[in-house]
């Protein structure tokens, strides 16, 4: 299974929601997945193992997707108290912001994440996904928290 997938499932999905207002049983259908429909349509052996991967993917993505919307008001606080003076959370895209409320999540509720990993794969979706310097900033806002918690653990 790559994490690194489901990760991006789930920022993608969060920020459907941010956009949208899909619902939460929507987004965990997950029919808005194109590659879904390719998958399941396949009958070849190595296309079952790409549907079990995918369905392990989607089963972390709906961990992060439906734990990031039930804490969603104490991520976004998190979020406003780490950000310096200049900035405001109406100044994050919505790309970044949805990698934040993400990585946050996975930083703080589920157990066994390193914070190494989820700060690196968060980087690397931004500098995927958003624009040049996101990723200065994501790492930078999701460095102060992870080393913020680590001293109240």
């Amino acid at each position: 299974m790559s994490r690194r997938n489901g990760r991006v499932i789930a920022f993608q999905a969060l920020y459907s929601w941010d956009v949208s207002k899909s619902s939460l049983d929507d987004l965990l259908t997950f029919s808005w997945l194109q590659k879904d429909s390719e998958i399941e349509a396949g009958v070849s052996e190595q296309t079952a193992v790409i549907s079990e991967t995918a369905k392990e993917e989607r089963t972390f993505a709906s961990l992060i997707i439906a734990g990031t919307i039930s804490h969603i008001d104490e991520i976004d606080k998190l979020i406003e108290n780490h950000l310096s003076a200049s900035w405001s959370m109406d100044r994050i895209s919505r790309v970044a912001l949805a990698i934040l409320r993400t990585s946050i999540y996975e930083l703080l509720f589920q157990n066994g994440a390193e914070a190494k990993i989820v700060i690196d794969e968060a980087v690397n979706i931004a500098k995927d996904f958003d624009t040049d310097d996101s990723y200065k900033f994501i790492n930078a806002v999701l460095d102060k928290i992870g080393k913020d918690e680590a001293k109240r653990a």
